[in-house]
């Protein structure tokens, strides 16, 4: 009975540790050690978009477009997260918006480096011709 209580314990103390620890030896001494977590932060920063665009857009225009904007994060270190799709509701509420995109950051610095960026920037100039309407709402996530 003792041992099963340690060995349940032992069972949840690795089950509860960091998915990723990496330990890096210090190179002026083959004794020192530090110890390095992959950790995320407590709250994340969502930058949601939403597109309607213009009747005169060609399906592959929009193709076009959000073949680029699924390029930006390889192109944009300080975008952490990115997800999209069509909206597939029944109940007619989008208002003529159809595409919706997620961008995650880890920090207001990050985002307001995004919004400048020069790929960014790229993105934004392709999209204008195309766009009939927007809306952006940004929010850190609450756990």
């Amino acid at each position: 009975m003792k041992n099963s209580f340690f060995l349940l314990a032992f069972v949840l103390l690795f089950a509860c540790s960091p998915a990723e620890t990496t330990i890096e030896s210090d190179e002026t001494s083959s004794t020192s050690l530090s110890l390095t977590q992959n950790v995320m932060p407590d709250s994340l920063l969502r930058h949601v978009v939403m597109f309607g665009f213009k009747e005169t857009s060609s399906p592959e225009d929009i193709d076009l477009i959000v073949k680029a904007f699924n390029e930006l994060p390889s192109k944009i270190s300080e975008i952490k997260g990115f997800e999209w799709g069509v909206n597939s509701s029944p109940e007619g509420l989008n208002q003529g918006l159809t595409h919706v995109f997620t961008v995650t950051f880890h920090s207001d610095a990050d985002r307001d480096t995004y919004i400048p960026h020069p790929a960014h920037q790229e993105f934004v100039g392709l999209l204008g011709p195309h766009l009939e309407k927007v809306t952006v709402v940004d929010y850190w996530t609450i756990k």
